[in-house]
């Protein structure tokens, strides 16, 4: 499961697919219907939340307004609960940079064009997150070489 700390204006086709997938996973997760992944560590800062349902939603509308401006259709009645316009997690910039450094390696692989056009970009946190200093996430799986 990724749910990427990165805005969604970066992940090509298949990320920001995979993120949308991942996220209703999650968000299943939370609202107890299912039994898979209820352990997974980057479900940590959603819990942390009162409201993690409201904090996931906030997350998943981002990616479905993304998915408008792209001509692809999310189906946002997949969203449990209202999206919370003021609300916000913070994300270290160890972590961002390491999202970041992770998206472009599998930008790598599967679009090379894509991949030297975000080198000029930089990273940036998707509309959730408010950056701060630290290192990256004791829940992140860090990948050698990333």
């Amino acid at each position: 499961m990724r749910m990427w700390s990165l805005t969604p204006a970066v992940l090509d086709a298949k990320g920001i697919v995979a993120c949308w997938r991942e996220s209703l996973l999650a968000q299943a997760v939370l609202a107890g219907k299912t039994k898979g992944y209820t352990h997974h560590p980057q479900l940590e800062r959603f819990r942390a939340c009162e409201h993690p349902l409201a904090a996931v939603a906030s997350y998943l509308e981002p990616l479905a307004d993304e998915a408008d401006r792209r001509g692809y259709h999310f189906d946002r009645s997949r969203i449990l609960e209202r999206p919370d316009p003021e609300l916000r997690l913070t994300v270290n910039d160890g972590q961002l940079s390491y999202e970041w450094r992770l998206l472009l390696k599998k930008l790598e692989q599967r679009d090379p064009k894509a991949c030297a056009r975000m080198t000029e970009r930089g990273p940036q946190p998707h509309p959730i997150f408010l950056v701060v200093p630290g290192p990256v996430a004791a829940w992140e799986k860090v990948i050698a070489g990333v």
